[in-house]
């Protein structure tokens, strides 16, 4: 299974997010490719805890929804609604230069896959998880919206 703890599945994302271009068009969603590089820097930040969302609203999910959503290899279904502070509709990061908010993303994801922090803190959806599930999780999130853009 690809996870962001195998630098070739990190490097890959890497070469893979190197590769979009602003005017890309999607194939699904309403995200531009700017603001899908930005959204994908918003859960960077929030699977290493430098930003926070709140809870929602739900009772925190079970193991099952866990490993379903992280280790059953199926690709994840398009449209899957997310917290606000990461929906570039209403409150993510708002895309400002490509270039540099492309870097900003690459040194997050770099961050995040060579030092992982501490994790002891829930996710949204997914609630309490090990390092490993992280580091799937950040794989998984990556690839699902590179391949929104057909990269």
């Amino acid at each position: 299974m690809k996870t962001l703890r195998n630098r070739r599945d990190t490097d890959q994302i890497l070469c893979r997010v190197q590769r979009v271009r602003p005017g890309m068009l999607r194939r699904w969603g309403k995200m531009s490719a700017h603001q899908m590089i930005c959204h994908l820097s918003d859960g960077f930040r929030l699977y290493m805890g430098f930003m926070s969302v709140a809870a929602p609203g739900f009772p925190s999910p079970g193991k099952l929804l866990q490993w379903g959503g992280l280790w059953v290899p199926i690709r994840w279904p398009k449209g899957l609604q997310t917290v606000p502070e990461l929906d570039q509709q209403i409150g993510g990061t708002r895309p400002v230069e490509f270039d540099r908010d492309v870097a900003e993303l690459c040194s997050l994801l770099h961050r995040f896959s060579r030092n992982p922090p501490q994790f002891n803190w829930p996710h949204p959806y997914l609630g309490r998880m090990p390092i490993a599930a992280w580091m799937r999780l950040g794989y998984l999130h990556s690839d699902h919206h590179l391949r929104q853009f057909g990269v």
